[in-house]
């Protein structure tokens, strides 16, 4: 068939032989080209025509998205067949085929990247699309065919340049002689690429051991942040309130963190409320029980209330009920709060928190606030007599003699 092949271009050149020779040989590997884009479509054609609802779907939308890079390579092979029959100079020859092995190799690496994207998203639609699907488990594959890809992408990126490279004589030639001496060069380049190496092998460990999975919440630097993104160096932390982490994947491997949902979204929430001590409990501890089994964000599971702690002043109850995942153990707890205020306030005002100042007095019976030496300095009253207040009721002689005083007294 080969033979055959190139006798057909052999003969298409021998017809444009009244142009010249460079013009001739340029139209006869174009012909060459266009026939590999035919037999391309051809292909596509038919196997789009195959039936079935998943392998078959699967098979098209594979199709589809690798016929590019397929059709190039295709045209590629069939230029490089017909090269020896062109007719080129030789040195054109040798430039042309050159340039066609280094496309070919960085087609060649595409269409790897392309089928490994397309093989990883038709396995997060298949995991996905399950009616029994567990969110940490879909989560769990999620960041390992992520993280995985990524680093996938990385290693056939770095493959494929290096071959492309290695095709120039005098790039083999620098890279023989570097292996071959393998001395300081090498660990210079080793300390140089350290933190990306790093970086990378992190991504490969957080992929196998899963220390955290795509929007898990994780508390760091006192935020809430939900994993939005992980790629082969960093991660991208989305906090509550839109603002973004961007954080080196070496540190979940080297820090300690909190990860709230890590086995279960499921967490217990707490409320403390502070109340006098002539709170009725009974009444208090009926009316969360009702808010509690009443609310659409509980999830039937934990609920107690006790009074954890006092002081001199109030004595605190703790109130715990669990949710199904932060967000709404956060907006369970506000409710509970709100709704137990509003009873102790409009219900149960003897519960309500208050100040105490006792006032006692001394073994003598005098006032401790007015003791000498103990709070507050001695007042000076005039002795008894000497003032009784104005005579006979009347504004006039409020500043009569003692002895007129006497005499009233």
């Amino acid at each position: 068939m080969k033979t055959e092949f190139l006798a057909l271009l052999t003969h298409i050149r021998h017809l444009f032989g009244w142009l010249p020779g460079l013009l001739s040989s340029i139209l006869m590997l174009c012909v060459a080209g266009l026939v590999a884009e035919l037999f391309s479509r051809f292909i596509t054609k038919l196997i789009l025509r195959i039936p079935g609802q998943k392998r078959g779907a699967f098979v098209r939308s594979f199709t589809m998205a690798m016929q590019r890079p397929v059709r190039i390579m295709l045209v590629i092979v069939f230029v490089g067949t017909a090269l020896p029959v062109s007719g080129l100079p030789y040195d054109i020859m040798q430039a042309t085929t050159h340039a066609l092995v280094v496309l070919f190799v960085l087609m060649l690496g595409y269409a790897a990247v392309v089928a490994t994207r397309i093989l990883s998203d038709a396995y997060l639609r298949r995991i996905n699309g399950k009616d029994d699907k567990d969110d940490i488990l879909l989560r769990t594959h999620m960041t390992q065919v992520r993280v995985l890809r990524r680093t996938t992408d990385l290693m056939i990126g770095l493959l494929t340049i290096g071959a492309a490279l290695m095709t120039f004589e005098p790039v083999r030639q620098y890279g023989l002689s570097l292996f071959a001496s393998a001395g300081a060069a090498s660990l210079v380049v080793g300390l140089a690429a350290r933190p990306l190496l790093t970086n990378l092998f992190a991504g490969m460990q957080i992929a196998m051991t899963q220390p955290i999975r795509m929007e898990d919440l994780i508390i760091i630097n006192g935020d809430w942040a939900w994993v939005e993104e992980i790629t082969s160096t960093y991660v991208v932390l989305r906090v509550w309130d839109w603002r973004r982490h961007i954080v080196p994947i070496s540190y979940f491997l080297e820090n300690t963190f909190q990860n709230w949902t890590h086995n279960s979204a499921a967490l217990i929430g707490v409320v403390f409320i502070h109340v006098d001590f002539n709170a009725p409990m009974d009444r208090i501890r009926e009316r969360l029980r009702e808010i509690v089994h009443s609310a659409p964000l509980w999830d039937g599971k934990e609920f107690a209330v006790q009074v954890a702690d006092c002081n001199a002043h109030v004595m605190t109850i703790r109130v715990i009920a669990s949710a199904r995942s932060a967000m709404q153990s956060w907006d369970l707890r506000c409710e509970i709060r709100e709704q137990i205020i509003a009873f102790l306030r409009d219900e149960c005002p003897e519960a309500l928190p208050r100040d105490r100042l006792s006032h006692v007095a001394s073994v003598s019976g005098l006032d401790v606030m007015g003791e000498p030496g103990i709070m507050v300095p001695p007042v000076r009253r005039p002795p008894p007599g000497a003032y009784m207040g104005p005579r006979n009721g009347t504004g006039g002689g409020g500043m009569g003699s003692s002895d007129g005083g006497q005499g009233h007294g």
